[in-house]
């Protein structure tokens, strides 16, 4: 009887993994194989869900650990990381001691400060996006 269980947990977290992109419950494929055999040898079903907790604990602590730290890294920029190097105008005089600028990018109004505080930009310049702080763009002059 206790076979049959540890077949359904290790068929369910086979299907679970499948229809997921993430790492989900691959974990718990390991002890229940593990769990499954000790029900083969027939010991004892306390024993057998012992085992499968620590094994499928050991598991997402390890495995997760390792396959985690070699697992590509999304390159895939955000909607905000899209917009650094990207160009822009000014559309309100950028002056940082003054505290004020705006500039559009892709369509959006920003507010937006001068790489160097002593520089400053006029409507209608054509800057490049270097960073962004908060909600404010940080522009320095566009070059081609």
């Amino acid at each position: 009887m206790d076979i049959w269980i540890w077949v359904a947990v290790i068929v369910l977290a086979l299907i679970v993994e499948l229809l997921t992109s993430e790492l989900v419950s691959i974990w718990f494929i390991p002890g229940a194989v593990i769990a499954l055999l000790l029900a083969i040898l027939h010991v004892h079903i306390a024993v057998q869900a012992v085992v499968f907790v620590v094994v499928s604990i050991l598991g997402i602590l390890l495995l997760r650990t390792i396959v985690m730290k070699h697992a590509p890294k999304s390159s895939t920029k955000t909607n905000i990381d899209a917009i650094i190097g990207e160009k822009c105008i000014v559309t309100e005089r950028i002056d940082n001691y003054a505290g004020c600028g705006q500039a559009k990018v892709k369509g959006q109004i920003w507010s937006a400060c001068s790489v160097r505080d002593e520089e400053t930009f006029e409507p209608g310049e054509i800057l490049q996006v270097v960073a962004i702080e908060g909600v404010k763009l940080i522009c320095k002059k566009y070059k081609d």
